[in-house]
């Protein structure tokens, strides 16, 4: 499968999402990035980016060797238009500097052949080349794979259910990345850091700047101070903010083969190193000032035909609020949003142009209905459907 390119301005997009076409994001949450999220939606090839990508490949992509051959995830880094194998032991780790792609091999119980969903993932402070590398690299991978696979675009902190899904614990999105240096370090040598938990469903796991002023009575937190470990619960936080804070203290435990200790807190204790190390106690926000620990709908689920036309694409709305599978027809494209997701479907006998096109006009149909552009977006094939894809069906 291939794909084209576009030509907007490059640099820093920013977008204040804390009430957003009837989205209520976390209150406070600004989606802040280095790069131009409308960018990634495609392969760019025919750009400088697409030629740089290519060069350094050499046309045989070495990371795709042993991709997809057996059932389980596999993770690659992009490090300067090259795809790095990431670490095992720090999967489920993500650092927000840096792009990552992500193949998970499956097979369903009633067939013996191999399936696969692709995600690039794009940290808030990758570059604009890290970024269109990721997207350009899985339209690659979904090409050696033979072009089965379900791609998926996800954004730092909007990630859907089934990327989460592959953790057994929250995912973990720290400072820095591949240019700032990172390197693994001992504990001893590591440096303080202040993680934040929040979320009932989907929680997360985020690096937030090591003072008191990051800290709210609605949620938890883990000190890390390398050798000794706080995890500091805040009075109204959730059970399931309190579970996976004790989890990630004891994860970190466990990869610093003893030489660390957790030592769980609650919001009114008097731990001096703890208080110290965040600038001395006080006076820390609300749980209503940080915000509601879920993310509402951006709106009614909507289906919509896709048509490729003499002079372009063609949009026609065919249902909102409910509809039904038999809707949709194989000889078109077609854009289903559930709500919190968009899909790009495409029928066995859409055209070529739907075909390429898939991601770039799930991405037109965000920009006209003026949803957030970091909105999950998933190219999908007929046959190829996946659970997240069938319930939005009445």
């Amino acid at each position: 499968m291939s794909a084209s390119c576009c030509s907007t301005a490059m640099g820093v997009y920013s977008l204040t999402t804390t009430k957003h076409n009837n989205r209520n994001i976390m209150a406070g949450l600004r989606k802040q990035t280095k790069y131009n999220i409308a960018e990634t939606n495609i392969a760019l090839l025919g750009s400088d980016l697409e030629k740089k990508v290519r060069e350094a490949a050499a046309h045989n992509e070495p990371a795709w060797k042993n991709a997809g051959k057996e059932v389980g995830l596999q993770i690659w880094r992009i490090e300067k238009f090259n795809v790095k194998s990431w670490p095992k032991d720090s999967y489920g780790t993500f650092y927000k500097g840096d792009s990552y792609i992500l193949l998970n091999t499956y097979k369903k119980k009633e067939e013996n052949a191999l399936r696969w969903d692709i995600h690039f993932w794009l940290g808030d402070e990758t570059t604009q080349d890290e970024a269109g590398t990721a997207a350009y690299k899985t339209v690659e991978l979904d090409d050696h794979l033979g072009g089965g696979p379900v791609q998926h675009r996800e954004v730092q902190d909007v990630e859907s259910a089934l990327f989460l899904s592959y953790f057994k614990n929250p995912i973990i999105i720290l400072e820095g990345g591949i240019e700032s240096g990172f390197r693994h370090v001992k504990p001893e040598e590591y440096q303080p850091r202040l993680l934040h938990i929040k979320g009932k469903k989907k929680v997360r796991v985020t690096q937030v700047p090591l003072s008191r002023d990051s800290l709210n009575s609605g949620d938890c937190f883990v000190l890390d101070l390398g050798t000794r470990l706080y995890v500091w619960i805040g009075k109204e936080a959730g059970v399931f903010e309190k579970t996976k804070a004790v989890q990630v203290g004891e994860a970190i435990e466990s990869e610093r083969n003893g030489k660390a200790r957790a030592q769980t807190l609650s919001e009114n204790d008097d731990e001096a190193n703890f208080w110290g190390a965040l600038g001395g106690k006080g006076d820390i926000k609300s749980a209503a000032e940080a915000g509601p620990d879920t993310e509402a709908p951006h709106g009614p689920k909507k289906l919509v035909r896709v048509s490729e036309q003499a002079d372009g694409f063609r949009f026609e709305e065919v249902a909102s609020g409910s509809f039904k599978r038999e809707q949709l027809s194989s000889s078109d494209a077609f854009v289903v949003d559930n709500g919190e997701e968009v899909f790009a479907w495409i029928g066995k006998e859409a055209s070529e142009g739907e075909q390429k096109q898939a991601l770039n006009f799930a991405t037109r149909y965000l920009q006209e209905n003026k949803l957030p552009e970091y909105t999950p977006v998933t190219r999908i094939l007929e046959g190829r459907e996946t659970s997240a894809f069938k319930k939005a069906f009445a």
